[in-house]
């Protein structure tokens, strides 16, 4: 599959970069959200790909905010709220890698703000070498709506929530990384992502799969979360990676999971 603003690049050992690049400034848009969710779905699809990284080509953005101008301006005029419309869109695509049954890494390695910050949120871990990251959107007096404020929530509770998303704070990696936004500031970004992301990529990714489904039903009532867990603890058994762990186990030995290159 072909894109204008992504290059997807398969590397070792089941890992996959998507680069994205939108100019002037890799503001998101409806034609980079398109893309976004069709990689999206190639990437959950194809069984080859085990780790996903998203970063930029922008020498000092990772993605940039909405474009807001066109967010006010409806394509459609019997929409009676384009904005929300709008909002609601940026929630699915970056739903789309929250959700994904696989490891997602962002791998920032500039200006994470607004729109940006909440894509590197949607992510399961964040490695961030340069520039800021933050909710900024107050500052211009509105605020997160793609899913900013629900995932910085749930990642620092609601009182640093609270006090990042109202002082519209910018965060360099090591203020993000003391504050538990970003799995780690890094110096060689391209480099640690790497090895953090084969060190994934050599383990159980169905099984991680299967607890991030059972994770995010957490923010279920605990009834029906329990009942999700279970549905995905069940279906763990549906792949061969119980076998090739418990085998390993009982035979004291390092279980492979990825037996490729």
């Amino acid at each position: 599959m072909t894109y204008s603003f992504l290059t997807v690049d398969h590397r070792k050992k089941g890992v996959t970069w998507v680069t994205i690049n939108h100019p002037p400034v890799n503001a998101i848009g409806n034609e980079l959200m398109e893309e976004l969710s069709r990689a999206a779905k190639e990437l959950k699809a194809n069984d080859s790909v085990r780790v996903i990284v998203l970063t930029s080509s922008h020498p000092k953005i990772f993605l940039a905010g909405a474009d807001l101008k066109g967010m006010m301006q409806a394509d459609d005029a019997s929409l009676e709220n384009p904005i929300e419309r709008a909002a609601t869109e940026m929630q699915r695509c970056f739903n789309q890698f929250s959700e994904m049954p696989k490891p997602v890494i962002a791998a920032i390695n500039g200006h994470a703000l607004g729109g940006g910050c909440e894509l590197a949120l949607a992510c399961d871990f964040r490695l961030m070498s340069k520039g800021t990251i933050g909710l900024t959107e107050v500052s211009l007096g509105i605020i997160p709506g793609a899913g900013g404020t629900q995932r910085m929530t749930e990642i620092l509770g609601r009182a640093k929530a609270l006090e990042n998303i109202f002082l519209a704070k910018k965060l360099s990696p090591a203020e993000a990384e003391a504050e538990g936004l970003i799995t780690k500031a890094v110096a060689d970004l391209e480099e640690e992502t790497t090895e953090f992301a084969e060190k994934l990529a050599l383990g159980a990714v169905f099984a991680m799969g299967q607890a991030k489904v059972a994770i995010n039903a957490a923010e279920l009532p605990l009834e029906k979360g329990l009942k999700e867990e279970a549905k995905a603890f069940s279906k763990t058994f549906e792949s061969e990676e119980p076998a090739i762990g418990l085998a390993a186990f009982f035979q004291k030995e390092t279980p492979e999971f990825y037996s490729g290159e």
